[in-house]
């Protein structure tokens, strides 16, 4: 079990998706966002982003003191990386080298470091339930740098090849995204995929953070270990569905605060 800053009985850890603009094209409110979350999974240019856009959202994550960690996707600009894609297992582990590899550059250049990796999209889903291509992730990760974290969904096939790696794993869950009975997230293409009521959302992630379980479509509660907790930042109302989150843990007595790496 990885040792991450804080008192994992008093804290957690929210993360959002950020700097998935691309030209002219803006996607989300960063700036706002980071306000609240404590950790920031920057898009690396394969399903959003791009140099310049990678650059400020690193220079607005250091501004807020957040963790930063990179996002690498499928190379899927069009799909913003949700369409399934059949790489090899070697083929996703050279595309997140190569994306990591380019997000780091420009935390080297500010003096910064890298803290975690978290897959996006359809590449976080597929290595969610495919031991090869979880396998092929962790050890890209590891081979970059061992000391990062590997963030992936709680209980999957990608924390276990983490683990089995020796990487630091956080286990993830979502507070607006529905779950199937084996603890996988519904797919988006059916009813029901992504919550929006800020209502449901905080109350639903308060229940997960307090009890360990977390509801399924199918009516079935399951047990959900959880790290950090995920809030999209592509939607319209992401910052305010974070400012409640941040309210309603607060009444439960915890607080937010980031996932560090170990020094090793």
């Amino acid at each position: 079990m990885p040792s991450f800053m804080g008192d994992p009985m008093q804290t957690l850890d929210l993360n959002a998706d950020l700097g998935e603009s691309f030209g002219a094209w803006s996607m989300g409110d960063d700036r706002s966002l980071l306000s609240v979350v404590t950790s920031a999974n920057i898009a690396c240019g394969f399903h959003a982003g791009d140099p310049s856009v990678m650059a400020r959202t690193v220079d607005l994550a250091l501004e807020a003191g957040v963790a930063l960690g990179a996002h690498p996707g499928y190379p899927d600009l069009q799909g913003f990386g949700r369409r399934s894609m059949a790489l090899t297992p070697q083929e996703a582990h050279d595309a997140l080298l190569y994306q990591v590899g380019a997000l780091e550059a420009f935390l080297r250049v500010r003096g910064a470091r890298l803290n975690h990796v978290k897959p996006h999209g359809a590449l976080y889903n597929a290595a969610a339930v495919d031991a090869r291509l979880a396998g092929a992730l962790a050890r890209a990760v590891k081979a970059f740098d061992p000391g990062l974290i590997l963030v992936g969904l709680a209980g999957s096939e990608l924390t276990k090849a983490g683990e089995a790696e020796g990487l630091q794993v956080a286990h993830e869950a979502f507070a607006d995204r529905a779950y199937e009975g084996d603890g996988t997230l519904t797919p988006r293409g059916l009813p029901g995929a992504v919550l929006t009521d800020p209502t449901l959302i905080v109350d639903r992630a308060v229940a997960m953070v307090t009890t360990g379980r977390v509801t399924a479509r199918c009516g079935t509660e399951i047990p959900l270990r959880m790290d950090t907790l995920c809030l999209h930042g592509d939607g319209p109302h992401a910052v305010a569905f974070a400012r409640a989150l941040q309210a309603g843990l607060a009444e439960e007595g915890r607080s937010l605060a980031s996932l560090r790496r170990e020094a090793r």
